[in-house]
């Protein structure tokens, strides 16, 4: 018996492989849930990107975090990078702000080509002409380098909160949010934080801690938003997929 059925072929193109250096499990989940969504989303008829992930214990990047040993944070991810290259990813990245210092250390040792968080985001900030923004996460991301040395590049004016700000935030992150809670006080805070930077000239607001931007979904800050994990998600898609 013959079947008359049959099916179209349909030629899909193939996209690159991306290589995710993990810190937090939740980061590196997110991050690769974002980067399907997106691929869907903007290449529909294209396979989605291999992604490849390797992390080294989280509990080493906090003590080299919390020692101020960064070239301690670069060595652990030039190992990820180690096992990536291997594996035969085009790129990496790593989703986790808190260790963007390192990333900046490792990125002129590593051995395939790096796609970060900072750049992406000033960039992005550039093409909707923002000149000052405010930046909202823990106080190794408000406090160190990463972003402002990319946004300072950019000609962008880089707002911190202010130490006591910084230390509710450092709170909120560490004692809620990375635990699935929020206090209604918690979401004032952040809330009177988004204010206080349009007050100070501020023209959007980058959320430096991915958790926060569940938060700002549920609070209607004054300002845009610019997040960078889901900056990097859609960065990844599109050097994956060649664009």
């Amino acid at each position: 018996m013959h079947s008359h059925y049959h099916q179209d072929e349909v030629t899909l193109t193939t996209t690159g492989h991306i290589g995710i250096a993990a810190v937090s499990p939740e980061g590196a989940a997110l991050c690769y849930r974002q980067i399907f969504r997106h691929a869907s989303r903007l290449f529909p008829d294209r396979l989605p990107p291999r992604v490849t992930i390797h992390n080294e214990p989280l509990q080493t990047y906090i003590e080299s975090v919390r020692a101020d040993d960064w070239e301690g944070v670069a060595e652990l991810l030039l190992k990820s990078v180690g096992v990536l290259k291997g594996a035969g990813v085009d790129f990496v990245l790593t989703p986790d702000n808190a260790v963007q210092h390192g990333v900046m250390i490792a990125e002129h040792q590593s051995s395939i080509p790096w796609l970060t968080m900072p750049d992406l985001v000033a960039d992005a900030l550039v093409e909707n002409t923002h000149q000052t923004v405010g930046i909202l996460g823990t106080r190794y991301v408000t406090q160190g380098s990463a972003y402002q040395t990319a946004f300072g590049l950019k000609g962008i004016k880089l707002q911190v909160p202010s130490d006591e700000d910084a230390a509710e935030l450092d709170r909120i992150v560490f004692q809620e949010l990375i635990h699935g809670t929020t206090k209604p006080q918690s979401k004032k805070t952040i809330l009177d934080i988004t204010r206080l930077f349009r007050s100070r000239g501020c023209q959007a607001i980058v959320i430096a801690a991915s958790e926060l931007g569940l938060v700002l979904e549920q609070i209607e800050p004054p300002l845009p938003t610019f997040d960078a994990a889901e900056l990097l998600a859609i960065g990844a898609v599109k050097r994956a997929s060649g664009s």
